[in-house]
This record gives structure tokens, sequence and C-alpha cells, in this order.
């Protein structure tokens, strides 16, 4: 019992001592946690309770710790950096940034007569006197498949003047300005230069929170002190849906007018610039106004702006999807670069033939605004798939955003309701991690 009692203060005084030997060093537990983290060492007779703890590390074994978790933080943040532009290039096979005049002016053959045939076959059935035979709403049932087919067909031919409002068509600018200028005023009834004045604003400052083109951003956590028109236009949002392409070129929400000169996006702009993207209006008011003269409003409306209203939810659809995702972030002028805005847009499919015959405008998104005067539509299948293998290789794949949406009608539909414009606070980037 006497040994027993002995062997006990003993061991305490032990354990006291190592306690203060391990405080000397900065520590105040008996033992140290780290990557080499030491564990007590269990007695080894049933008389001791406790036994001495192995040293403390020495200070070339700490300060050793300390860089490796330094160079792990920095690891971490270089990892999430996105590469250069210039790096980003370097991935991709050369043939990819080939504009060939011959090969966009193919595809935009194929969408006029797309355009042409739809609206000229909806036309043909809407004027005919078997369709005026039929009541009211069996003929809206009747030509309702027609008018999305011709919407979709629209909205593909928008994708190639989108093609030219990047030069993309054609290292020639008069070859693109006049596809752009059939393409988007006459078909699409989307006044072209200032369309492309406004949409390469976007993709300069894309996922900013403030500077954003085509895009309005909302903290969601400061819904309750947003402006009451903006209240009410949140709270009817899924009533707008069909109609928000026709609010964002006629009243100006929230880049500026795009058939009358007013707002953010003419702020000193020259005379000469708004002359020359008034004939982009022109084209655009008279086409719209030769058809309705030819046509009358019933016919119209019928024939060419319920298409126009199904283009007008593909595009937005498609531009709202590209630029939403549960982890997407926005950045501020303290913290947004052209790389980091580009990362946060999002690669979708809709489905393989879709996808084609939208000339991949949902899933090349994310090359396109990396490198959105340089690579035609045409190429943008075979860009992403060289761009995603670099990634990989670099260890950064992680870095690229890829949704499969087969669903993105009600894919829209939930998003816009659940989310409208809305960003969380969490989402948004204010300050970056230190190196």
């Amino acid at each position: 019992m006497r040994i027993g009692v002995t062997h006990l203060s003993t061991s305490i005084l032990l354990l006291i001592a190592a306690s203060f030997h391990h405080d000397t060093h900065g520590f105040s537990t008996p033992y140290h946690t780290s990557r080499r983290q030491t564990k007590l060492i269990p007695p080894t007779t049933s008389l001791g309770v406790a036994t001495v703890l192995p040293p403390p590390p020495s200070v070339d074994e700490r300060t050793e710790d300390l860089i490796d978790t330094k160079d792990e933080t920095n690891n971490v943040v270089r990892n999430s950096e996105p590469p250069k532009l210039g790096v980003i290039t370097r991935m991709l096979p050369p043939e990819v940034f080939d504009i060939d005049t011959g090969t966009s002016l193919f595809y935009f053959g194929i969408d006029l007569i797309a355009v042409l045939g739809s609206v000229g076959f909806l036309n043909a059935v809407v004027t005919s006197g078997w369709y005026h035979s039929l009541p009211f709403y069996f003929q809206a049932v009747t030509v309702a498949p027609l008018q999305i087919l011709a919407g979709f067909a629209m909205w593909c031919m928008w994708c190639i003047g989108h093609d030219a409002g990047h030069n993309t068509v054609s290292k020639k600018k008069w070859i693109s300005r006049l596809v752009g200028e059939i393409a988007h005023s006459a078909c699409c009834l989307t006044p072209f230069k200032p369309w492309q004045k406004s949409h390469r604003k976007h993709h300069m400052k894309h996922n900013h929170l403030t500077d954003d083109y085509s895009h309005q951003w909302f903290i969601r956590e400061e819904k309750e002190d947003l402006h009451p028109v903006i209240k009410i236009s949140q709270a009817t949002r899924n009533f707008q849906l069909p109609i928000l392409y026709f609010v964002y070129l006629m009243i100006g929400v929230p880049d500026g007018g795009h058939v009358l000169f007013y707002g953010k996006m003419w702020e000193g702009a020259k005379i000469k610039e708004k002359l020359n993207h008034s004939l982009s209006v022109l084209v655009a008011v008279a086409t719209s106004g030769f058809l309705w003269s030819k046509m009358g409003f019933a016919d119209f409306t019928v024939v060419c702006m319920v298409p126009w209203c199904v283009m007008s939810m593909w595009l937005f659809m498609v531009t709202y999807l590209q630029h939403h995702s549960d982890d997407g972030k926005l950045y501020t002028d303290d913290t947004f670069t052209f790389m980091r805005g580009a990362f946060e847009t999002v690669d979708r499919s809709y489905g393989k033939w879709i996808d084609r015959m939208s000339h991949h405008m949902m899933d090349g998104h994310i090359v396109h605004h990396l490198l959105f005067e340089k690579v035609p539509h045409y190429r943008l299948e075979q860009a992403t798939k060289a761009l995603v293998k670099g990634l990989e290789e670099r260890d950064q794949l992680h870095l690229y955003k890829f949704i499969d949406t087969p669903d993105f009608c009600q894919e829209i539909v939930k998003q816009f309701d659940e989310n409208w414009f809305f960003i969380n606070e969490e989402q948004v980037v204010r300050e970056l991690p230190k190196k």
C-alpha cells in the first residue's frame, strides 16, 4: 500500500512537471496537436496511473509544421484561382480560333430557311378559310405547336445574330454587321447594334454585383429595403417570364433602352454612335411595321408576336440559367476579375439536339465567356472538351461548372420563382482569402 502511494505521488508530480515543461513552449495542453499528433502512452503496470509524455517538438519541427500549413493554404488559394487567359488559350487547339465565313454563312442560311419556312407556314394556316371556320379555342390549339416551332427557329436565328454581335461570323466586320441586322433586327425584332453594345458590357463585367449588364442582382437579406416598384416586380415575377425581354428592350430595365436611347448604357455616348445604332432600330421598326400593315393586327400578333414571345422565353431562360447556380458567386470592385467572373457562369445541356440547334449556346457558355470574340459557335463544343481536359491536368476541374438540365422548362420556373434576381450575402465575395 505504501509503495502504491509512493508510485502514485511520483506519477502525479511527473505529470505536473510535464505540463509545465510544455507550457514553456507556448502550449496550454499536455501534448501538441498537429499533423504529427502524439498521444499519452498507456501505463505498463497496475501501479502507475500516468507516464512521462514524449518531449515536445523542437523549434525546427514546429516551424516546419507552420510552413507546411502555410503551403497547404497557399496551394488551396492558388488552386481556386482561375488560370490566366493566356494559359486557357494554350489549352485549346489552334483550330478552335478559326473563324470561317463560309461555315458561318451556312449556319445562317439554314436558320434563315427555318425561320421563313416556319413563319410562312404558320401564316398560311392562319390566313386559310379552314382556320377561320374553327371556333376561337380550336384556332388557338391548332396554331400553338406551329407558334412554338417558329419561336424556336427564331431563337436559333437569334444565336446566329449573337455570334455576329461578337464579330465571329467573319473576320470582315461588314459581313458580321449584315448578318446581325438580318438575324437580329429583321428576323428577331431586336435592334442589333444597341443589343451588341449592352451585351459586350455584360461580358466585360459578368457576375459583378453592381456593374454586370443584362442581369440585375439584389441581396436577399436586403429584400425589405427594396424600392416599392421592385417589390411589386418581385411579387408578380411568375407572370413576367414571356415579356421580360420586351421590358429589357423597350423599357430599358436594367441597362437602358435599346429602341429609345436612354439609361446607363448610353452615358457618354456620342451622337455619331447613336446615329449608327439608330440604323438597327430603323430596320427593326420598319420590318415590324411592314408586316403589321400587310397582315393586320390580329394575324401579326398570332404569326409574329406570339412566336417572338416564345423566342424571348428561350432567350431569358438560357441567359438566366447560365448565370445562376446554387454555389454561384458574385464579386465587388475589390474582388472582381474577368477570369473569376467567367468561371462563375455555367455550362448546361438541354439535350444533344437542342444544344446543337441552339449552336451550343448552353453547353459551350464558359468558353464563350472566356473567349467571346475568338471562338465561333461551331467550335465551342471542341473548345469546351479541350478546356475540361486542360483544367483536369492542372487539378482545377472543380472550377468548371456543368449542370445537366433536360427538364429546362421546369427548372426556369422553379429557379425564377424561388430565387428571382436574389443572391445570398454569403455568395458575394467581398474579400479574398489571404495568401
